[in-house]
């Protein structure tokens, strides 16, 4: 998503030029993230492996992802693309960096994606058999998904933020529902801070915990994809920035420690190992009513639905880009006439999601802990990985130019949150099993996946150099450049 993104006459989503205001763009990154598939479709897990120090683990890296935007932001200041990441990047360690972490985000966005439809598949079985008793495989609606998603984002971004709104609005206000019914009737033995007590939050599980916590952040870098609707991007994008991260790190942190007081700090780990998938639907059956667990599982598929389209929309902008620079495919970057959406763009992620969920089924895998967590896993890592990326690039772009930005916006704290995410990194791909529960073979497979592909976008600049130097050349580049 680089200038070529969102700045080329044509190519341009449907939302006009300097329309948008912080609230706005806050306002997609969160809806992004989709909240109720994170806390009642994934949370669980996080509970079991890290225990009730699980909500820290949300502010953790939402912590580590407020002090980057500092870097981030001052940098989305002097730059005018409207690109995300891998624009940035490219500023300040050069092209083949920049292709390698373009790459690199293709991989981690499709990873995040497609895993998901896994979650879909699941989520809409268990809903079907607690609304109305029947039993449906999940194959056939993981496949339904992806046409779904494809037609939402053959029908515009603009339409896909109407659509992600309702949704929003739905599953935090059911969410809220929840942790007021819990904290008014006192939890299941009172309310209490044990969760962020030192000795529940300094354990080995922490570590799969900021892995499913990152992965909650994932729409963090939509901020300066609007750069172009912006009505002030110097302003707005910041603002926007921080309200977003800010929201989503306490608002996950409430909520998961919430149902930890749903079920006590002794029984709640045993409860979310016994039933990951039905946790958050007893507690809110216990503490609001049966009606209440009924719209909690229609809302949960529609918000895993909400997240497929953010995660199809910001793909197909990546393949839009990079097919106009003359890094994938040309076709990658038709428009269609009527709807301004990269519909080919769109079939070819839908035809490889297709790909991979057909695969999966065909070995007779779990939907949930091989099809969601071991395609999650590189998708999450590499996107871990951008970040950190853009963390280095912020100190190395200011120090070849000219600019009235402080040390502590250029220097101090993008370098404290390339630390951070170094340490976060470790912590995730040392104890990648915990996440996975996978075998050795597969886990390394998993991990591996992620520098490989991005030395694979490093080699490929260098090759458009030698062989196809105007576009190498125009990669990443500004409107002016």
């Amino acid at each position: 998503m680089s200038a070529t993104t969102e700045v080329r006459a044509g190519s341009a989503p449907d939302l006009r030029p300097g329309t948008l205001g912080t609230a706005d763009i806050a306002f997609f990154v969160v809806s992004a993230a989709a909240p109720l598939t994170v806390m009642a479709g994934v949370a669980p897990i996080a509970i079991v492996l890290g225990g009730i120090g699980a909500p820290a683990g949300y502010l953790l890296a939402g912590i580590t992802l407020a002090i980057f935007a500092v870097g981030f932001t001052t940098m989305s200041r002097n730059v005018r693309s409207g690109g995300a990441f891998y624009a940035y990047i490219t500023r300040g360690l050069g092209k083949p960096v920049g292709m390698g972490a373009a790459l690199l985000a293709m991989i981690g966005y499709n990873g995040m994606e497609i895993g998901v439809y896994g979650l879909l598949g699941t989520a809409t079985a268990d809903t079907a058999h607690a609304l109305w008793g029947i039993d449906i495989p999940w194959l056939p609606v993981s496949l339904a998904g992806l046409l779904l998603i494809w037609w939402g984002g053959f029908r515009s971004i603009d339409f896909g933020a109407k659509v992600l709104g309702v949704l929003l609005v739905a599953e935090t206000g059911i969410l809220l529902l929840l942790a007021g019914g819990v904290l008014i009737k006192g939890g299941a033995s009172g309310i209490g801070l044990g969760s962020f007590a030192p000795e529940h939050v300094l354990v080995p599980g922490t570590a799969a915990v900021l892995a499913f916590a990152f992965s909650a952040f994932t729409g963090f870098e939509s901020t300066v994809i609007y750069r172009r609707e912006a009505r002030d991007p110097s302003r707005t994008i910041p603002r926007a920035t921080y309200i977003a991260v800010g929201f989503l790190g306490l608002f996950y942190a409430f909520i998961v420690w919430t149902v930890i007081q749903a079920f006590g700090d002794e029984a709640v780990v045993a409860a979310a190992g016994d039933d990951p998938g039905g946790l958050f639907f007893t507690a809110i059956t216990t503490y609001v009513g049966g009606w209440a667990a009924d719209l909690m599982h229609v809302f949960i598929v529609t918000s895993i639905l909400a997240s497929l389209l953010a995660f199809h929309n910001a793909i197909n902008r990546y393949g839009l880009a990079l097919s106009e620079e003359g890094v994938l495919p040309k076709a990658l970057a038709t428009v269609h006439p009527r709807h301004r959406s990269p519909y080919v763009a769109g079939i070819a992620q839908t035809v490889l999601g297709a790909v991979v969920v057909l695969g999966f089924a065909a070995a007779g895998a779990d939907p949930y802990t091989q099809l969601l967590l071991w395609v999650n896993t590189p998708g999450m890592i590499g996107l871990m990985a951008l970040m950190l990326l853009a963390a280095v690039a912020v100190p190395c772009y200011f120090r070849r130019v000219s600019h009235r930005e402080g040390r502590m916006r250029t220097v101090v704290a993008p370098v404290a949150a390339a630390v951070l995410l170094v340490v976060a990194i470790w912590l995730v791909v040392s104890k990648v099993a915990l996440f996975t529960g996978a075998s050795p073979l597969v886990n390394t497979v998993l991990v591996v996946l992620v520098p490989a592909v991005f030395l694979v976008g490093i080699g490929l600049a260098l090759w458009l150099r030698r062989t196809r130097p105007e576009a190498y050349a125009g990669f990443a580049t500004e409107p002016n450049e």
